[in-house]
């Protein structure tokens, strides 16, 4: 949220300077996230001075262009070259010096420098309104009022404004400061805790009257528990323009762009006061009456932006007399009953309209405008008629015309202020300290809050209708301490705290594993838990009747709660490689979430993703693209250093990997290998090889950290190594080898390695060659050469039996 200080500085005289007003504004609550300097006219016109064109003649070597002198007050008249038509000698004109710096309608700068124009030097500039930002003219030179004096900034003249803007990050709950009236009076409490009393200072309504009541509109409300209250006032003879430079120059400055006299007086209402409005051309609204109702439906209506959108049966409308739809109330008005540069007399709207549905309403149809923005969030219900008066009054000051109606103010049950009772004590609880009670009572009276009662005990409190978030005795025990001050809180130094053991800390795992990954290339990810429910059409292991749904997404793409984190993973996957980033290891604990018969269940998962090269490209490392084996190599490393071991491999059943395998230890399942299939990948837009591991985290903790370090003294005696090059079926594996090497030598056999896989030329189809290791080892003795090579034909005998293996 944008706030222009001299805004600002219309409800509350303060002479601060703008950087120590937001530190206050940031301790109140309000961070204010940065600061940002703002003129009317980019670069305020220095070095733009006024001039005296002293004499004009045709430049000898160009038709078009003219040769002046100017006076510019410095005492030497300057040589200038000017292609206007309309320059002349005599006048008095702006004129931009050597060195000064303009800003083209793009707001890029370009530097005036002296130079020579077809054979003659000219030192400057004689400029059109556009070339200056003060208006769209381009016809000729802009010849200024002949009392000017020579030398007189030109910034003087046209009384550029320059300001400070705060940038606001507000939060959900603060509806009331979402404009310069409630930033103003938050701040004015926190100058008065600082002992600086300021008045806080309300726009006049009271010039407000009716002139005649020549244009009557009946309103009526059919939806009173959408729209409790609804307000609304004519006003004709008005003349729709642009408006005066002061409310352009305050809309400019928070980042609105002016539209036209009516508009910007609704917008600057709403940004001045908190109260959204909206005008509509009177002569379009059919029985000059008004109906608020919802529709049915499937209803077309086009909106401002020219989309046709379908209604939804609970989207509470605008409607004219025939019940025809001109406004999606307190979100969008209507294509065909805005106003227009003919329009000349409006029907102007001031509502309370229900948060729920307004923002059901705005999330349906994926609009975000500044009214839903405070609607939603809930406005003040008694700010609606004051706010209503103070649009016409300025209406009536920038547009002309008169009010042509009483009030029509729909408003059959008061929505009543909270009540609540503070207790001291429960303050000093919650607090930590005891804050003296007439401090309590004047931070309480600078937040317009009234007392009811006052006790020893506590206050009995009425909450002022725009603190929509004021509704428990906790909230006021934290606004007092906002406004008292956090950093003015005295806490101890000494820290009490009870210290548990537990042989077994899952955080403390999560961070030896997180470590781990870290060491090894990996980024730790955190996504969203919400996703697309589409992602299921993706594979057949996940069931769509086991969503969990949201009531009310904020859009499609966060329908559900996610059954997987391989899909929101891959989003971050193309994240990185649409950014050239496309060597990626990526890391997420996360939970999935699931709706049974039984009832909702959420399941912790540690899932791995690998894509691209296994390093960053390197003079002194040849890249190596990742594959199936090294995220094998990492997983089982992983599972190890928790101290599981035999590791149970069978072909993985999930149907998101083209191949994979799954790793268990006995019969519990612990994690998920493999290549993410292409079908899935092109579905992301990802062209690369993804390899993903899915941890059952529950699993992993539950069988993780029991096993014990065993410490073995290294033997005395030397180790033999023998190798066998053996031909295999394809079919067999190595896993296969291993165990089998193990179940025939017990003993000696320490050992067993795959050092080479080869496939290709002089191997016949269907076989390939595994070039394997074996560590033999006696702890008592050292092996005699007849021992070894009974060891190797024992293992030879075991291969060629059960797997049909030959040496090469």
């Amino acid at each position: 949220m944008k706030i222009s200080y001299n805004w600002l500085k219309q409800f509350l005289k303060v002479d601060w300077e703008a950087e120590k007003t937001g530190e206050l504004l940031t301790d109140l609550g309000l961070e204010v996230e940065g600061i940002e300097t703002v003129e009317s006219i980019k670069g305020s016109l220095k070095g733009v001075v006024v001039g005296k064109v002293l004499t004009c003649e045709q430049h000898p070597n160009a038709d078009r262009l003219k040769l002046t002198t100017v006076d510019l007050g410095n005492g030497e008249p300057v040589q200038i070259v000017c292609g206007a038509p309309n320059v002349a000698a005599g006048q008095t004109v702006p004129v931009v010096t050597v060195g000064s710096t303009l800003y083209d309608d793009k707001g890029e700068p370009f530097k005036i420098k002296k130079g020579k124009i077809r054979g003659e030097e000219s030192h400057g500039m004689i400029c059109a309104e556009d070339e200056l930002g003060l208006g769209s003219s381009h016809e000729g030179i802009l010849v200024l009022d002949d009392a000017l004096l020579s030398g007189t900034p030109v910034s003087k003249v046209f009384n550029i404004e320059k300001d400070q803007v705060f940038e606001i990050g507000l939060t959900p709950n603060r509806a009331d400061a979402m404009s310069h009236l409630g930033t103003a009076r938050d701040l004015r409490a926190g100058l008065l805790q600082q002992g600086v009393a300021v008045e806080l200072i309300s726009p006049s309504v009271s010039e407000f009257h009716v002139d005649d009541r020549t244009l009557k509109f009946d309103v009526e409300v059919e939806d009173i528990e959408k729209a409790p209250r609804y307000a609304g006032v004519t006003i004709s003879g008005i003349t729709v323009k642009d408006s005066p430079e002061w409310i352009q120059n305050k809309l400019k400055a928070i980042g609105l762009t002016p539209i036209n006299n009516i508009v910007d007086v609704t917008n600057y209402v709403l940004h001045g006061l908190g109260q959204p409005l909206h005008a509509f051309d009177a002569a379009k609204v059919k029985g000059n009456k008004v109906i608020v109702k919802t529709l049915a439906s499937g209803t077309k209506f086009v909106t401002l932006d020219g989309v046709e959108r379908e209604l939804h049966e609970e989207d509470l409308m605008i409607c004219n007399g025939n019940e025809e739809p001109m406004c999606i109330a307190g979100v969008f008005g209507g294509l065909n009953s805005g106003v227009t540069e003919n329009t000349t007399s409006i029907f102007l709207e001031s509502a309370y309209f229900n948060p729920v549905a307004i923002r059901k309403t705005a999330k349906r149809h994926a609009l975000n405008t500044d009214a839903s923005f405070r609607f939603e969030r809930g406005i003040d219900p008694n700010s609606v008629e004051y706010a209503l008066k103070r649009a016409a009054n300025l209406i009536l000051e920038v547009a002309g015309g008169k009010i042509s109606s009483e009030i029509v103010d729909m408003y059959p049950s008061k929505i009543e202020d909270f009540q609540v009772f503070l207790s001291y004590e429960k303050m000093d609880r919650l607090i930590g300290t005891e804050i003296p009670r007439e401090t309590v009572k004047n931070i309480l009276a600078s937040l317009e809050i009234k007392f009811n009662s006052v006790t020893d005990g506590g206050i009995g409190l009425t909450i002022p209708s725009y603190r929509v978030d004021v509704t428990r005795e906790a909230d006021v025990i934290e606004e007092i301490l906002r406004v008292y001050g956090y950093n003015n809180v005295e806490f101890s130094h000494k820290l009490n705290t009870s210290i548990s053991f537990s042989e077994f800390d899952p955080v403390k795992i999560e961070n030896v594993v997180g470590n781990q990954l870290v060491s090894q290339g990996f980024h730790e990810t955190m996504a969203n838990s919400l996703t697309k429910a589409d992602y299921l059409s993706l594979t057949e292991l996940l069931d769509e009747s086991h969503n969990v749904t949201m009531l009310n997404p904020l859009s499609s793409d966060l329908g559900v709660m996610r059954q997987s984190l391989l899909f929101s993973g891959l989003e971050s996957v193309i994240y990185n490689i649409n950014r050239k980033n496309n060597s990626l290891k990526f890391f997420e604990f996360g939970k999935t979430y699931h709706k049974f018969e039984s009832g909702y269940k959420e399941q912790k998962h540690l899932t791995l993703f690998v894509s691209g090269n296994r390093t960053k490209e390197s003079w002194n490392i040849s890249n190596k693209a990742s594959d199936f084996f090294y995220l094998k190599g990492i997983v089982v490393a992983l599972l190890q250093r928790l101290g599981i071991n035999k590791l149970k491999t069978t072909p993985t059943k999930n149907d998101i990997f083209s191949e994979g395998i799954t790793l268990s230890l006995g019969k519990i399942k612990l994690v998920d290998i493999g290549v993410v299939k292409r079908p899935i990948l092109k579905e992301f837009g990802i062209k690369q090889e993804v390899l993903f591991a899915d941890f059952n985290w529950e699993n992993v903790l539950k069988v993780g950290g029991k096993s014990q370090v065993k410490v073995e003294e290294i033997s005395k005696f030397q180790a033999v190594k023998r190798d066998f090059a053996l031909l295999l079926d394809k079919e067999v594996t190595f896993s296969e080898l291993y165990n089998l090497a193990f179940q025939a030598e017990k003993k000696f056999l320490k050992e067993v390695d795959l050092f080479d896989v080869y496939e290709g030329d002089n191997i016949e189809e269907g076989k390939k060659s595994y070039a394997v290791s074996f560590l033999i080892q006696d702890e008592n003795k050292t092996l005699n050469d007849t021992q070894i090579d009974k060891i190797m034909q024992k293992l030879q005998q075991t291969f060629e039996k059960n797997v049909g293996a030959t040496l090469r």
